[in-house]
């Protein structure tokens, strides 16, 4: 884990399983992350990694049968998993939003969006009152109606007056996340969780909202984590980026480093595996072997069984990160030095 000043959330030893006919499934093992105020953090990984659980276990919104059953979760030094269940609907929405994955499934069809996105404003009461007189009540809603107004034209949602009675299934794709995420913003959170908020998207819209979400950061100072299976996206939009294997961090380091010199051989894997800019004869490398079952890891390094480099010691015991350059860990006891020979370039990873 790597220290840093001003941090705004520290998660410590998290460990979340799924119990099974098969045994428990350890969905997430051990993992510790610090982040910044105002700092992007990315979780990458394959599907299955864990990445999307450990954004589910901040918020406490895993579903049974999943667990948390190890960790801290501290966010401003409180420890979420310590807090009674009004206390995290406090937090839910108003200090710690969540962009989740599909849009469509995510807002109710059956509600205009600006109304679901003023909800929000009523049930955090960021303007005090639930049960107001009639003329008092009314002024409310209007001074409800203005703040997610500002808030829809802000995410870039033309025409917001217009747009705030129609329904979800009358807004794009592109429309629909954008309304996602005004409906995170509109109380002022400060952290803001992203679950694959690109990835139903084509190419030009994914582009629009990582340019909306950085301005968001960079105005507001909201710190992000995203999770995403895409590297370069990561790179493009975070300054630190986790790369995730089995339920565990494999290595952890600023954006630029990791994807120009990665030391983990996974991590060398997920670049290999995908087409670089640039390259007329191009050979892809799948990553070979399959993921390991999560109710039965093998005793030593996850990603063994699946490594060119593995040798007979990865596989004796658990294997701890390692720091083997300045803010760089890395899980692995063989890990790769390519720093003189990098394969690509940093524009043929985020331009793809």
């Amino acid at each position: 884990m790597i220290n840093t000043n001003n941090t705004l959330l520290e998660i410590r030893n998290l460990s979340v399983t799924y119990p099974t006919r098969r045994g428990e499934v350890k969905a997430v093992e051990n993992l510790s992350l610090t982040v910044p105020a105002g700092g992007r953090l990315c979780l990458v990984g394959e599907s299955g990694c864990g990445k999307s659980t450990v954004l589910h276990a901040i918020l406490r919104l895993l579903r049974p049968p999943g667990r948390i059953t190890n960790g801290e979760l501290l966010f401003r030094g409180r420890d979420l998993r310590k807090l009674r269940a009004k206390e995290i609907q406090g937090v839910r929405g108003k200090e710690i939003s969540m962009i989740f994955q599909d849009p469509l499934t995510t807002l109710n069809p059956v509600f205009p969006v600006g109304e679901q996105i003023r909800e929000s404003l009523r049930l955090h009461q960021i303007i005090p009152g639930l049960s107001l007189p009639w003329p008092l009540d009314i002024i409310r809603r209007k001074q409800e109606k203005e703040i997610v107004l500002k808030a829809m034209q802000e995410v870039g949602i033309p025409s917001p007056m217009d747009r705030y009675s129609i329904y979800p299934h009358q807004f794009s794709g592109g429309m629909q996340q954008r309304a996602l995420i005004a409906l995170a913003l509109v109380c002022g959170p400060a952290l803001l969780l992203a679950d694959e908020p690109t990835t139903s998207l084509d190419v030009t819209i994914q582009a629009q909202i990582l340019d909306l979400m950085l301005k968001i950061n960079q105005d507001h100072n909201t710190t992000i984590v995203m999770v995403t299976h895409d590297l370069g996206v990561a790179a493009e939009f975070c300054d630190t980026i986790a790369v995730m294997y089995a339920g565990r961090i494999v290595e952890i380091g600023p954006a630029e480093t990791i994807v120009i010199h990665p030391h983990h051989p996974y991590t060398r894997g997920l670049l290999t595996c995908r087409p670089h800019i640039g390259e007329k004869a191009q050979q892809v490398k799948p990553i070979e072997g399959n993921v390991p079952d999560l109710t039965h890891l093998p005793p030593g390094c996850a990603f063994a069984p699946r490594c060119p480099l593995a040798q007979t010691v990865c596989e004796q015991g658990p294997v701890p990160l390692i720091q083997v350059e300045k803010n760089v860990l890395t899980r692995c006891l063989q890990p790769v030095d390519n720093r003189r020979d990098p394969s690509w370039t940093w524009d043929q990873i985020v331009r793809i």
